[in-house]
């Protein structure tokens, strides 16, 4: 079972509804929930695989397969069963994905992609960003198959 964590700050200069935008943006049908109980506050949202399938279709309009299997590959927890991953906040808005190099001064959106196995994970990873030769996909898997 896929499962799918979602948070990001909301800094005292930014509006609570773009920031929600942000993150639907890539994740819909997420609900989310503000967490006040830290010194900057956090929106908060979690789903199932079927909530990756914008993200899934973004990395390939924006040609960033292996940047992205990268980036999954470079999240994953030493259990090798979770992966976590940041996007930026600001790009996100206008329906696109970025990943900074490291966490953004405003903060970015933080992915953590949790799975019941290496193997599931592993699937995941495959159906989101497959291995590409020349930016061209060597295979496609369906979520079915995750």
């Amino acid at each position: 079972m896929i499962e799918v964590e979602v948070s990001a700050v909301v800094n005292p200069t930014e509006e609570i509804e773009k920031v929600a935008i942000a993150i639907v943006n890539i994740f819909h049908g997420f609900e989310l929930d503000l967490d006040e109980s830290t010194p900057k506050p956090r929106l908060i949202g979690s789903g199932e695989i079927g909530s990756l399938k914008v993200m899934h279709e973004l990395f390939r309009k924006e040609q960033v397969l292996d940047t992205a299997r990268k980036q999954l590959e470079k999240g994953r927890s030493v259990d090798r069963m979770s992966t976590h991953v940041i996007i930026n906040k600001q790009v996100a808005f206008v329906n696109c994905l970025n990943f900074p190099a490291e966490e953004e001064p405003l903060g970015s959106i933080h992915i953590i992609i949790k799975a019941g196995s290496e193997d599931e994970l592993d699937r995941l990873v495959n159906w989101l960003a497959p291995p590409t030769e020349e930016g061209i996909p060597l295979f496609e898997i369906d979520i079915s198959e995750v």
